[in-house]
Protein backbone atom coordinates (compact mmCIF):
# COMPACT_ATOMS: atom_id res chain seq x y z
CA UNK A 1 0.00 0.00 0.00
CA UNK A 2 1.65 3.23 -1.07
CA UNK A 3 1.93 5.98 1.42
CA UNK A 4 2.03 9.24 -0.38
CA UNK A 5 3.95 12.22 0.55
CA UNK A 6 5.81 15.15 -0.75
CA UNK A 7 5.13 13.89 -4.20
CA UNK A 8 5.71 10.15 -4.05
CA UNK A 9 5.75 8.03 -0.86
CA UNK A 10 7.17 10.65 1.43
CA UNK A 11 4.65 11.15 4.15
CA UNK A 12 1.81 9.24 5.50
CA UNK A 13 -1.24 10.17 7.49
CA UNK A 14 0.16 11.04 10.82
CA UNK A 15 -0.27 9.03 13.90
CA UNK A 16 -1.92 10.51 16.92
CA UNK A 17 0.22 8.55 19.29
CA UNK A 18 3.56 9.27 20.76
CA UNK A 19 4.50 5.64 20.34
CA UNK A 20 7.94 5.27 18.80
CA UNK A 21 6.58 2.50 16.63
CA UNK A 22 4.50 4.78 14.51
CA UNK A 23 3.97 8.33 13.64
CA UNK A 24 1.79 10.37 15.87
CA UNK A 25 -1.03 11.95 14.09
CA UNK A 26 0.15 15.24 15.05
CA UNK A 27 -1.45 16.37 18.10
CA UNK A 28 -4.41 14.21 18.89
CA UNK A 29 -5.17 12.84 22.29
CA UNK A 30 -7.27 9.93 23.29
CA UNK A 31 -9.75 12.50 24.53
CA UNK A 32 -9.44 16.01 23.12
CA UNK A 33 -8.89 18.81 25.59
CA UNK A 34 -11.63 21.42 25.37
CA UNK A 35 -11.05 24.57 23.38
CA UNK A 36 -8.45 25.87 20.97
CA UNK A 37 -6.17 28.78 21.59
CA UNK A 38 -7.76 31.87 19.99
CA UNK A 39 -4.75 32.52 17.74
CA UNK A 40 -4.90 29.03 16.17
CA UNK A 41 -5.40 29.06 12.42
CA UNK A 42 -4.93 26.63 9.53
CA UNK A 43 -3.59 27.89 6.19
CA UNK A 44 -2.43 26.47 2.86
CA UNK A 45 1.30 26.21 2.37
CA UNK A 46 2.49 28.56 -0.38
CA UNK A 47 5.79 29.65 -1.84
CA UNK A 48 5.85 32.34 0.84
CA UNK A 49 5.63 29.76 3.64
CA UNK A 50 7.59 26.80 2.23
CA UNK A 51 10.40 27.28 4.77
CA UNK A 52 7.93 27.06 7.66
CA UNK A 53 6.58 23.84 6.16
CA UNK A 54 10.10 22.45 5.82
CA UNK A 55 10.79 23.22 9.48
CA UNK A 56 7.61 21.43 10.60
CA UNK A 57 8.29 18.50 8.31
CA UNK A 58 11.83 18.11 9.61
CA UNK A 59 10.58 18.31 13.19
CA UNK A 60 8.05 15.57 12.41
CA UNK A 61 10.72 13.28 10.94
CA UNK A 62 12.87 13.71 14.02
CA UNK A 63 9.97 13.35 16.44
CA UNK A 64 8.29 10.30 14.91
CA UNK A 65 10.58 8.72 12.30
CA UNK A 66 8.54 5.52 11.97
CA UNK A 67 5.53 7.51 10.90
CA UNK A 68 6.95 8.28 7.48
CA UNK A 69 8.27 6.48 4.46
CA UNK A 70 11.26 8.80 4.20
CA UNK A 71 13.90 9.62 6.77
CA UNK A 72 15.15 12.87 8.18
CA UNK A 73 18.48 12.32 6.42
CA UNK A 74 16.79 11.88 3.04
CA UNK A 75 14.62 14.91 3.56
CA UNK A 76 17.50 17.05 4.78
CA UNK A 77 19.35 16.45 1.51
CA UNK A 78 16.70 18.35 -0.43
CA UNK A 79 17.77 21.73 -1.71
CA UNK A 80 15.68 24.84 -1.17
CA UNK A 81 14.66 24.64 -4.82
CA UNK A 82 13.44 21.06 -4.37
CA UNK A 83 11.36 22.03 -1.34
CA UNK A 84 9.83 24.94 -3.22
CA UNK A 85 9.08 22.77 -6.24
CA UNK A 86 7.40 20.19 -4.00
CA UNK A 87 5.21 22.88 -2.42
CA UNK A 88 4.33 24.28 -5.85
CA UNK A 89 3.61 21.02 -7.64
CA UNK A 90 3.15 18.30 -5.03
CA UNK A 91 0.33 17.51 -2.62
CA UNK A 92 -1.92 20.26 -1.27
CA UNK A 93 -0.40 21.08 2.12
CA UNK A 94 -1.61 22.92 5.21
CA UNK A 95 0.06 24.37 8.28
CA UNK A 96 -1.57 24.94 11.64
CA UNK A 97 -0.27 27.99 13.48
CA UNK A 98 -0.54 29.03 17.10
CA UNK A 99 -0.13 32.74 16.56
CA UNK A 100 2.83 32.85 14.18
CA UNK A 101 4.33 29.57 15.36
CA UNK A 102 3.74 26.56 13.06
CA UNK A 103 2.54 23.61 15.17
CA UNK A 104 1.21 21.04 12.71
CA UNK A 105 0.69 19.98 9.13
CA UNK A 106 -1.38 17.73 6.88
CA UNK A 107 -1.54 17.03 3.15
CA UNK A 108 -3.92 15.84 0.46
CA UNK A 109 -2.50 13.71 -2.36
CA UNK A 110 -3.98 11.77 -5.24
CA UNK A 111 -2.09 8.77 -6.58
CA UNK A 112 -2.16 8.08 -10.31
CA UNK A 113 -3.81 4.71 -9.72
CA UNK A 114 -6.57 6.01 -7.44
CA UNK A 115 -10.16 6.00 -8.67
CA UNK A 116 -11.69 9.29 -9.72
CA UNK A 117 -13.06 11.13 -6.72
CA UNK A 118 -10.64 9.56 -4.22
CA UNK A 119 -7.56 11.04 -2.53
CA UNK A 120 -5.19 10.30 0.38
CA UNK A 121 -4.85 12.16 3.64
CA UNK A 122 -1.10 12.22 4.24
CA UNK A 123 1.60 13.67 6.44
CA UNK A 124 -0.49 14.56 9.48
CA UNK A 125 1.62 15.72 12.39
CA UNK A 126 1.20 18.02 15.39
CA UNK A 127 3.96 19.18 17.72
CA UNK A 128 4.07 17.53 21.13
CA UNK A 129 3.07 20.60 23.11
CA UNK A 130 -0.08 21.07 21.03
CA UNK A 131 -1.34 17.50 21.01
CA UNK A 132 -4.79 17.23 22.48
CA UNK A 133 -5.62 20.91 21.91
CA UNK A 134 -7.73 20.38 18.79
CA UNK A 135 -5.03 21.15 16.24
CA UNK A 136 -5.39 17.78 14.50
CA UNK A 137 -9.15 18.20 14.28
CA UNK A 138 -8.70 21.67 12.75
CA UNK A 139 -6.23 20.33 10.19
CA UNK A 140 -8.54 17.49 9.15
CA UNK A 141 -11.50 19.89 8.92
CA UNK A 142 -9.57 22.21 6.58
CA UNK A 143 -8.47 19.30 4.42
CA UNK A 144 -11.98 17.85 4.20
CA UNK A 145 -13.47 21.21 3.24
CA UNK A 146 -10.89 21.61 0.47
CA UNK A 147 -11.32 18.02 -0.72
CA UNK A 148 -15.08 18.45 -1.05
CA UNK A 149 -14.53 21.62 -3.05
CA UNK A 150 -12.25 19.67 -5.39
CA UNK A 151 -14.88 17.00 -5.96
CA UNK A 152 -13.25 14.37 -3.75
CA UNK A 153 -15.88 11.91 -2.55
CA UNK A 154 -13.68 9.51 -0.58
CA UNK A 155 -10.59 10.04 1.55
CA UNK A 156 -8.18 7.25 2.45
CA UNK A 157 -5.24 7.05 4.83
CA UNK A 158 -2.78 4.48 6.13
CA UNK A 159 -2.05 4.03 9.83
CA UNK A 160 0.08 1.55 11.76
CA UNK A 161 -1.93 -1.33 13.15
CA UNK A 162 -0.27 -1.02 16.57
CA UNK A 163 -1.02 2.68 16.84
CA UNK A 164 -4.29 2.45 18.71
CA UNK A 165 -4.32 6.12 19.62
CA UNK A 166 -4.15 7.22 15.99
CA UNK A 167 -6.77 4.69 15.00
CA UNK A 168 -9.10 5.99 17.69
CA UNK A 169 -8.62 9.55 16.46
CA UNK A 170 -9.37 8.63 12.86
CA UNK A 171 -12.42 6.67 13.97
CA UNK A 172 -13.70 9.73 15.82
CA UNK A 173 -13.16 11.71 12.64
CA UNK A 174 -15.37 9.23 10.76
CA UNK A 175 -12.77 7.03 9.07
CA UNK A 176 -13.50 3.31 8.97
CA UNK A 177 -11.20 0.33 8.23
CA UNK A 178 -11.33 -0.93 4.65
CA UNK A 179 -9.73 -4.32 5.33
CA UNK A 180 -6.69 -3.46 3.19
CA UNK A 181 -3.24 -3.74 4.72
CA UNK A 182 0.30 -2.84 3.74
CA UNK A 183 3.74 -2.42 5.26
CA UNK A 184 6.48 0.14 5.57
CA UNK A 185 8.98 -0.39 2.74
CA UNK A 186 11.97 -0.24 5.08
CA UNK A 187 10.33 -2.16 7.94
CA UNK A 188 7.94 -4.94 6.91
CA UNK A 189 7.15 -5.56 10.59
CA UNK A 190 5.24 -2.26 10.65
CA UNK A 191 1.84 -3.30 9.29
CA UNK A 192 -0.43 -0.51 8.10
CA UNK A 193 -4.19 -0.49 7.94
CA UNK A 194 -6.09 1.53 5.39
CA UNK A 195 -9.04 3.59 6.59
CA UNK A 196 -11.52 5.59 4.53
CA UNK A 197 -14.01 8.40 4.94
CA UNK A 198 -16.92 8.89 2.53
CA UNK A 199 -17.52 12.60 1.99
CA UNK A 200 -20.96 12.11 0.47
Amino acid sequence: MADAAEGPPEHRPEDTSTSPTHRPLAGTPDEPRPGLAPPLRVERVTDATWADYRAVRQAALIDTPRAFWTTYAQSARRSDEEWRAMVAGGPALWLARDGERPVGTVGLWRADDQPAGEAHLIGMWVSGGERGSGVAEALVAALVEHARGEGVRRLTLDVARENLRARRFYARAGFVPTGQTGAMPWDPSCVELRMALDLG
